[in-house]
């Protein structure tokens, strides 16, 4: 008894300090985004894949902002990309961000604030096709801070977003 109490005490230990303690959805619909290089102990090929629901599961912010890429303001729905670092445990790492036309981009982890960037999965209440910048576009508040008016951070707003690498 006191063995299946431990070991059922450590697998709570394990999940909550790898970030799994919160469960998702099942996917429902077609993963728009895909981790990789993640913990083996809790996720046994290494990857964890999202749809929009299990995004949706973590956390939605919104942001409306102008950028280079478009005209005019617009409204753009997603998940923080601290709220999914966070639920899988990646943290203190540097990521890898892949795009659907092979653009990839490296950052530190710990430059991830709570609120931004975001992985926006809709602009102005519309999900975004791969011709205009979808899945998954990551979106800065550029208006709101003139430190995300960077070349630093134009070059990692990757849009057609599909995977994350954690490098270790």
């Amino acid at each position: 008894m006191y063995r299946t109490l431990f070991a059922s005490l450590m697998a709570l230990v394990v999940m909550v300090f790898t970030g799994q303690a919160g469960t998702l959805p099942d996917l429902t619909g077609p993963v728009i985004l895909t981790v990789t290089g993640l913990d083996l102990s809790g996720h046994p090929d290494g990857k964890a894949r999202f749809d929009v629901p299990m995004l949706q599961a973590l956390g939605q912010s919104s942001i409306t902002t102008a950028s280079i890429w478009t005209e005019g303001k617009h409204h753009y729905t997603g998940t923080p990309l601290a709220a999914v670092l966070r639920y899988l445990g990646v943290k203190d790492v540097r990521i890898a961000l892949h795009a659907l036309n092979d653009y990839v981009v490296e950052m530190p982890s710990a430059e991830v604030e709570d609120a931004t960037p975001i992985l926006a999965y809709a602009m102005d209440g519309a999900p975004m096709p791969v011709r205009d910048k979808g899945p998954i576009w990551m979106i800065y508040p550029f208006d709101d801070d003139a430190r995300f008016r960077t070349d630093t951070t134009f070059t990692r707003s990757v849009w057609q977003l599909d995977r994350i690498d954690v490098l270790r």
